[in-house]
Order: C-alpha cells, then structure tokens, then sequence
C-alpha cells in the first residue's frame, strides 16, 4: 500500500533547528517520490540544517526568530503564495520518528473517512506533563486526546480556518483546542515506536502554566 493515498497532494513540513543529523535521518526515511514537497523549515540554525536539507532535495524555507510556531507559520505563508496548495499537510519535527508506513497512518483516515486532523500516537503513550495538559484539556472541553504529540497532518482548508497564532511551543495544543472548538473531524493514530520520543511533544505540551494553559483557556472563554 502507498504511504500517499492516490491523487492526494501532500507536502511535509519541517521545521529544523540544528538538526542535521537528526533532519537526515527522517528525510532518508520519508518517501519523497509520494511526498509532493519536503519544506524544510530552517529556525536560525547554527550547524549545517540548510544543507541537508537541500541535498535531500527539500525546499529550504527560514525562520529567524527561531520559533516552532513561528516556522509553522513560515510554511503557512509559502503555501498560500502557491498556485496549488497541498490537500493536506503533514508536521514533523526534525527529530521525529516517520516511516511511511507511519504517514500512511495519518493520511488515510483523511482519504477515505471524516477525518480532518488525525494525531500520531506513540505506543508508549504520554509523558507526565503532556498528562497534565491533556487532563487539563478533558476538563474543559469534555475530549480526551492520548498524546499531543507534533506529528500530524492536517486537510489544508481546516489548517487556514484555524487560523493559527502561536509563533512558539504552544503551537500543537494551540491546534487541538482551535480544532475541538471548530468542530474538526479529529482522530488520534498510532503510529511506530522505532525511535525516540520528540523533545518538541514534551515541550509543546509544558506545563499548565506555560503557553498551553493560555490557548485552553483562551478558547474556552470565545463563543
């Protein structure tokens, strides 16, 4: 079975902060053939991230302010310049652990079902303070999500209608609440244990009191 179901333009987005080592692995692992675009998105990197990139055919995008929100959104602006955008966007970290059988996972569920927003689930289930804000999100808006893991892909259209603003860590629980408020077809999948888990995971769901608790309570109080 593809990784990309057919006829479905998906373009991968990276973002990457001195990352070479890690950022080639993934790339290796990915299948560019399927993969209309790998945008690789460089947050003012010090080693050679770029370059990587580039020799893995990626398009190279940069960041100067160093922000995974604000890389996210980088990519955001490139696409909207395109003649054709992707149907559907896929996010990675640089350190991620993505094989296609993994991207195939998440992109199914929106070829074929209602899926909007599918999450990448690792078997190894969250950490503490992912837990937290997890628990934190079951409370307000009565859905339990296992892990807020940065793997992701989203249908482009909801992406736009989401209308992200989070320029750092608090990107993907920024996501999960616009989408529960919205009303996205979102659906967790589990995807492969063969590598580490994302420091971005653990970061991007920090503690209540960081950027997460804002974006969960910000959403709640907006009718």
């Amino acid at each position: 079975m593809p990784a990309v179901p057919p006829g479905l333009r998906v373009d991968v987005v990276i973002p990457a902060r001195n990352a070479e080592t890690a950022l080639g692995t993934l790339l290796a692992a990915l299948p560019s053939r399927e993969i209309r675009a790998l945008v690789v998105v460089d947050r003012n990197s010090a080693d050679a991230t770029a370059g990587v990139a580039r020799d893995r055919g990626a398009i190279v995008l940069r960041e100067p302010s160093g922000g995974y929100g604000a890389a996210c959104q980088r990519a955001l602006a490139h696409f909207a310049e395109l003649p054709e955008p992707p149907d559907v966007v896929v996010f990675a970290p640089a350190d991620a652990y993505l094989v296609p059988e993994d991207l195939a996972s998440l992109l199914v569920p929106i070829a074929e079902k209602d899926a909007e927003l599918t999450i990448g689930v690792r078997g190894a289930g969250s950490a503490l303070r992912d837990k937290v804000v997890l628990g934190l999100i079951e409370a307000v808006y009565r859905h339990r999500f296992r892990d807020a893991g940065p793997v992701r892909a989203i249908r482009y259209p909801a992406l736009v209608a989401l209308g992200m603003s989070d320029k750092g860590d608090g990107w993907n629980v920024e996501m999960l609440v616009r989408g529960l408020k919205l009303g996205l077809g979102i659906l967790e999948v589990p995807v492969g244990d063969g590598g580490p888990r994302s420091r971005l995971g653990v970061r991007a769901a920090a503690v209540a009191g960081g950027r997460s608790l804002f974006h969960i309570l910000r959403h709640a109080t907006v009718r």
